[in-house]
């Protein structure tokens, strides 16, 4: 057996060499995520400028057939055909001319060089050649496309190269450049070798990587040997022992957190590299944050919080003996909130103790497990988006918790209390069964028993206080009923106790028991056996009595029902799982669904089915081709599938030539939809239904309105905030539109801050009442694109749209939406600062082309504005430090105003009426700036619905400062400051120390007005 490095390329190169797939070897079965993993590997070498990427080994043998040479390949045949697949659709692409390449001829060179041999005869031309299964779909692929193979694997994977190719993200020279740089270790057999023991010593010898080994490789692989050194040293050391060296199962959990999705155990590696690629983080700060997350992981595997709190230790270790791993995502973010001071030692003691209470809750219950992973991977962020702040954070817990349904639930006190009398405790399993006995003996005091040693070590055991096997004694004290009492009894708490002496006890009396020198329950030193010794006979009396006071004390002590009073400001939707068969959705509107914690609007069960398939489809294409193309495969849903629309009732198109039934009642798309995630190898848990009633719909849109209202409240002052400037959007009011506009100085063109269902988007546009002006100046920034969207470091989208009036130029944010409130922040900041950029890469432009103004006047309004974003720095500045109340809102480039305490408590607001200024108080302090070099401020009174008391307030004012005034005035101008000069040259510093003594000057003038008002009371 030989090795030896190798291209690809070579290897697969020469009209004389044949690649056969031996018939032992399983069909072709990539799917599309193994090609989308081996297309975004060879555009990373492109956009790395890498130049190799090693793609794995591939395993032959040189079998001579007369004058060719056939390597019958032993191990590699996926990653082989996959890049087969991959030149025949470049080749193809380029010969129909659907996709340009630069190299002459390159589709021939492919053809001829890689995939066939051009002088062969016809039967032997196609050089790769598949097991049986595969052949003839492979060699359809070499011909016309209505002959292909579409229910075949290979079809399909063909496809998706296609797909990609088309979208021509890269060019498709550098294409196949990129693939020129694959790299194998060739390992050829020579004669003797026993080629099936080979390949089951290279598939099943040797210790594998785990996932945390690729991923520590991938890291530091990259580095220098120092930097490699200094990382594993500060950071990965650390991470392996804060993980005790579990660091695949730990990466996981990590993921969990910052996607919100939980990658299997097999896949955390390239889940992890794609999370790195696309948060695109420098190599420490990712370790950072790592290790930051192994130091909350580590507490939680030892069961020490450092938090200085034994209630929370003990605890945490009760949760460890529990084996319930599906927690750490979630209790990580609250170690987190701790660290990062929002949240309190007690709350982070509150949240664990509640969940302890419902993990065991529902284990009594027997509630499926299998929701356990969903409920806890999206509770921090549930808990957040009720009102998008940490205040109340174990309320919201609570609440949370207790709205779950179906197999999320938190079991209630009836349900509990009845599963916990009637459950056969003694056959419970190990962990729970223990840790019951446990609460019940330590549970409210400090005086405990270390039970889970004294259990593990086999010190104590679990007592049936009534034996196993009865004696004529003990069926005697039991009476006539002791069969039933005993088959019902015999197992369930009230019968069950701990004891150091269970074999000397065995099946003694009651009296005997309890009498005993030796291990007699009246010496007992546990807390809940002594309390049986106080009973003088042991039957159908005594074991109700005991059993309904342990329940009660189990429900409203140990593992009490939660409550809290908080409840959000929007109503929630009801919500059901699509694994939640008991749930009656009769009658039931949805209005969104949830899939992998993605968020989609609907309008109904049909267009929710639509959107699911398409998406399962695009994930795997070979499932529905395959009922589609194999009718007997599938024969449950064979009728919903077909190529042709014809033979369906309603079809439904999901690709080209498949089409599925979209007309039937919603409990069979329900049911259908079941049936599909089971081939598909999905988890119907992460299928949510959000749904409404009928007495919902009048209040929808009012709903819709309200959010989108709290929505602007919420980033309107961010947007002002950054684009304050130029006051873009100063003027800007609350709306219940999904767009907020901004402008600035040209008729018609406008800044728009959009946000949707499905992403918040800025457009530029331009909406003059004149169509040619709007296509002028959309086709003038057109020839500045190349610059535009260089300095904006991003394509963006450009829509001239002939048919309407208007045209815009937009860029979004994909994957969020207004309806999540966790989404807002990253909303808002995306707006804020893309209309900032918009403004800047484009005002410019259409000032140059559309302004009525001449140079000189044009410089001064840049003038000002720039005055004016420094006027508005200055201003937050000082709201920040309490001197004065700045309201970006109210302020523009010439005007920029502000109040203070003082005159506040003078003309407080009062009612609900607004002035002319559109806000509830009627008085400014208003910086002017009208010239860019000099400024005033200036106090202003507005009389539009102003209290007749503060009226007089207002005039009694302008009497003391000797100005006039008309009875029924509308502005008061009372008081003003001298003019600061500074230039137009000067620089923030001394426009900063110009507003300085402005505001020095107004507030003396301010202070000797207020005196000279109360000596005149």
């Amino acid at each position: 057996m030989k090795g030896s490095e190798a291209k690809l390329l070579n290897f697969m190169e020469g009209a004389n060499y044949r690649y056969v797939i031996p018939v032992y070897q399983r069909k072709y079965d990539w799917k599309r995520d193994n090609c989308e993993q081996l297309y975004d590997d060879l555009k990373s070498v492109i956009r790395d400028n890498r130049d190799s990427h090693f793609f794995g080994s591939i395993v032959s043998q040189v079998i001579p057939e007369g004058a060719n040479i056939h390597y019958q390949i032993i191990d590699g045949q996926q990653r082989l055909t996959t890049v087969t697949l991959l030149l025949l659709a470049m080749s193809n692409l380029i010969r129909d001319k659907k996709i340009k390449s630069d190299a002459p001829k390159l589709d021939e060179q492919i053809m001829q060089r890689f995939l066939i041999a051009p002088w062969a005869a016809e039967e032997d031309k196609i050089k790769l050649r598949p097991v049986r299964e595969d052949r003839d779909a492979l060699k359809k692929l070499f011909g016309q496309e209505e002959d292909f193979d579409r229910s075949s694997n290979l079809t399909i994977n063909y496809y998706y190269f296609c797909e990609q190719l088309l979208r021509e993200e890269v060019s498709v020279d550098d294409l196949y450049e990129a693939i020129g740089k694959l790299e194998i270790i060739s390992i050829l057999l020579e004669h003797g070798d026993n080629p099936q023991l080979i390949f089951e010593s290279l598939n099943s010898t040797g210790l594998a990587l785990t996932e945390g080994d690729k991923i520590r490789n991938y890291i530091l692989m990259g580095l220098t040997p120092k930097e490699q050194t200094q990382y594993y040293d500060k950071y990965w050391t650390k991470i392996e022992k804060c993980t005790q060296n579990n660091v695949s199962g730990f990466v996981r959990d990590y993921l969990s957190i910052k996607q919100q999705v939980t990658p299997t155990i097999s896949n955390v590696y390239h889940a992890f590299k794609k999370y790195a690629e696309e948060a695109n983080l420098q190599v420490e700060d990712l370790l950072t944050s790592l290790l930051e997350y192994a130091r909350y992981y580590e507490k939680l595997l030892t069961g020490n919080s450092g938090l200085n709190n034994q209630e929370l230790d003990d605890c945490l270790y009760r949760l460890n003996r529990l084996e319930v791993g599906v927690t750490r995502p979630f209790f990580m973010e609250v170690l987190r909130l701790n660290r990062e001071r929002k949240l309190s030692v007690d709350d982070v003691l509150q949240v664990f103790l509640i969940t302890e209470n419902y993990l065991f809750r529902r284990n009594i219950c027997d509630v499926p497990t299998n929701a356990l992973n969903k409920v806890f991977l999206n509770l921090n962020r549930d808990i957040l988006r009720y009102d998008n702040t940490v205040n109340d954070y174990v309320d919201k817990f609570v609440y949370a918790l207790l709205t779950k349904k179906e197999s999320g639930r938190f079991p209630r006190d009836d349900e509990f209390s009845m599963a916990l009398s009637e459950k056969q405790i003694y056959q419970m399993r190990g962990k729970y069964k223990v840790y019951l006995f446990e609460r019940f003996e330590n549970y409210g005091t400090i005086e405990t028993k270390d039970v889970y040693k004294h259990l593990d070590q086999n010190d104590y055991s679990i007592e049936h206080i009534m034996p196993q096997h009865l004696t004529p004694a003990w069926i005697e004290s039991l009476g006539p009923d002791y069969e039933t009492i005993h088959e019902t009894w015999l197992h369930r708490l009230a019968n069950l106790t701990l004891t150091g002496y269970n074999p000397s006890l065995s099946n003694n009396t009651f009296i005997e028991k309890r009498d005993a020198k030796v291990g007699g329950y009246k010496n007992s030193g546990l807390r809940m056996t002594q309390k049986i010794a106080a009973k003088d006979s042991w039957g159908l009396p005594e074991l109700e009595e005991r059993n309904k006071r342990m329940v009660k004390y189990a429900t409203k002590e140990i593992w009490k029902c939660p409550e809290t009073t908080f409840r959000p400001a929007i109503k929630e939707f009801d919500s059901c799982t699509l694994e939640d068969e008991n749930y009656d959705l009769t009658g039931r509107d949805i209005i969104k669904y949830s899939y992998q914690n993605m968020e989609q609007p609907v309008v109904s069960w049909a267009d929710m089915l639509e959107h699911v398939l398409k998406f399962l489809h695009q994930k795997d294409k070979s499932v529905l081709v395959s009922i589609a193309y194999n009718q007997n495969s599938a024969s449950d849903l064979a009728a919903y599938v077909s190529t042709d629309p014809a033979k369906l009732h309603s079809a439904l198109k999901v690709d080209k030539d498949l089409y599925f039934e979209k007309k039937n009642s919603t409990s069979l798309k329900i049911s259908i939809l079941r049936r599909l995630f089971a081939l598909y190898n999905a988890d119907p848990m992460d299928l949510v239904f959000y749904l409404r009633d009928a007495q919902q719909e009048k209040a929808s849109d009012e709903s819709r309105y309200e959010l989108r209202k709290r929505y602007w409240t919420y980033a309107l002052p961010e947007i002002q905030k950054k684009n304050a400037h130029r006051g873009t959007f100063t003027n800007c009011a609350v709306t219940s539109s999904n767009t907020t506009s901004g402008y600035f100085g040209l008729a018609g063109f406008s800044i728009h801050c959009v946000s949707n269902y499905d992403e918040a988007r800025i457009d530029m546009y331009l909406g003059n009442s004149s169509k040619e002006k709007n296509k002028e100046a959309f086709d003038i920034l057109q020839k500045h694109r190349t610059e535009i969207e260089n300095n904006l470091g991003t394509a963006l989208n450009w829509e001239r749209s002939n048919d309407t009036k208007g045209s815009w130029i937009s860029y979004s944010l994909k994957d969020v939406s207004i309806t999540n409130e966790a989404d807002w922040p990253r909303m808002a900041k995306f707006q804020a600062e893309w209309s900032d950029k918009f403004g800047n890469a484009m005002i410019p432009i259409l000032e140059e082309n559309f302004s009525d103004e001449t140079d000189e006047e044009r410089k001064k309004k840049k003038r000002i504005a720039e005055v004016a974003g420094y006027i508005h720095e200055w201003g937050l500045k000082k709201t920040d430090s309490g001197e004065i109340d700045f309201d970006l809102a109210k302020s523009s480039r010439a005007y920029s105003r502000f109040r203070t305490k003082e005159m506040s408590a003078l003309l407080p607001d009062e009612g609900d009426k607004l002035s002319d200024w559109n806000v509830l108080n009627h008085y400014f302090y208003e910086i002017r700036n009208t010239t860019g070099d000099s400024l005033y401020i200036q106090l202003a009174f507005n009389s539009k619905n102003l209290p007749e008391d503060q009226r007089k307030i207002c005039e009694r004012i302008c009497d003391l400062e000797s100005k006039k005034y008309k009875e029924n005035w509308d502005y008061l101008l009372p008081m003003r400051t001298s003019t600061e000069t500074f230039g137009v040259e000067a620089e923030k510093k001394v426009v900063f120390e110009s507003l300085d003594k402005l505001l020095e000057e107004i507030l003396d003038m301010q202070t000797v007005l207020l005196k000279q008002f109360e000596e005149c009371r």
